[in-house]
């Protein structure tokens, strides 16, 4: 039998291991928000470099197997926390203000791209799985759309990172070949960022993009991309029900999964748009939600190597590019038609 004695030390080096894990990815969180300052790397954003952080910690160091529940407990619940937090960066004011036509320009970049993205993907003979999440992070909002549907679906943790990584480096890629087409497009500043922020995957990505611009690019760029991030919501809902419907078929137990924390978003976007809490502390809270986020992406990271990133992304990645041409073609026709200039 196990003493009394011996089973507290016990509890504790597993109470210690488990803070450790966490301490762990917020250290990496923190390094990547620190390394996001510098001018080019802000276009990666802090959740891009959080991940590769994650990646070449693990690569390098090495991840002992006793800290990997904190770890897992950044990249599954500090991640809904995080997500929620992020709410308040979406004022549903703003895009009623904004006009059904950036509404309309949203939705449909979100619905022929999630549609082209996943049937590209599978036709290169990726799985569902990684299909989904990169066509949605592609689609949406880049790796926080990915990390939001992933447990919608069951995904281990080392696709979800691959998917998030691949997303994200495609909107770092983009966000550049945009800033070097800026004078050829022929749009004005207002056109210019409905198109960055209608096509590009991060929210970083949409504001590097539409800074030659300027503020009014910058605006708008915003606005547009921000509709796309609350149209999460409605597609999450839908890859719930898809997923549950899925599973209905291998169990024959009908059971519908819904994505609390990503209502828990919508809820704190309400909160926002209410105007009830001061700037300041609206700024902060986002501040935190982006440090959660980086967590999780930090986690995600320290269960991948490079070895499975290789054997695995080349693939989705090259599905997630031919979309997202497609997508910039069709968002630059639609900021034509939908009368941006």
């Amino acid at each position: 039998m196990i003493s009394q004695e011996s089973a507290v030390p016990r509890r504790k080096r597993k109470t210690n291991a488990f803070i450790l894990g966490i301490g762990l990815t917020l250290i990496l969180s923190l390094l990547a928000k620190g390394l996001s300052l510098f001018p080019f790397l802000s276009i990666m954003g802090q959740l891009v470099l959080a991940i590769i952080l994650g990646m070449v910690y693990r690569a390098s160091v090495g991840v002992p197997n006793y800290i990997m529940p904190g770890v897992s407990f950044s990249n599954k619940k500090l991640l809904r926390f995080g997500i929620i937090l992020l709410g308040m960066r979406l004022n549903l004011m703003d895009i009623a203000h904004a006009g059904p036509k950036v509404v309309l320009l949203a939705a449909v970049n979100i619905t022929v791209t999630i549609f082209v993205v996943y049937g590209l993907a599978r036709l290169l003979k990726v799985d569902r799985t990684m299909s989904l999440m990169t066509a949605c992070g592609t689609a949406i909002c880049g790796a926080a759309a990915v990390v939001a549907i992933a447990p919608l679906i069951k995904a281990k943790d080392q696709e979800t990172a691959v998917s998030a990584a691949t997303v994200a480096i495609l909107g770092t890629l983009f966000t550049l070949i945009y800033v070097g087409l800026y004078p050829f497009l022929g749009l004005t500043n207002t056109g210019y960022g409905a198109f960055a922020g209608g096509t590009l995957h991060e929210v970083a990505h949409a504001i590097a993009a539409a800074a030659p611009g300027g503020k009014e690019a910058e605006d708008m760029a915003v606005i547009v991309k921000l509709t796309r991030v609350a149209l999460l919501v409605p597609v999450s809902l839908c890859v719930g029900y898809w997923a549950s419907r899925r599973e209905q078929e291998k169990t024959h137990k009908s059971k519908i999964q819904i994505p609390w924390f990503v209502l828990g978003f919508l809820l704190m976007s309400a909160v926002n748009s209410l105007g009830i809490i001061p700037h300041a502390v609206t700024a902060q809270i986002i501040n935190i939600a982006y440090i959660l986020i980086a967590m999780a992406m930090a986690g995600l990271g320290l269960n991948v190597d490079f070895a499975f990133f290789r054997r695995n992304g080349v693939k989705p990645f090259a599905a997630g590019l031919m979309g997202s041409v497609v997508l910039a073609i069709m968002g630059f026709v639609l900021v034509h038609v939908l009368g941006f200039m």
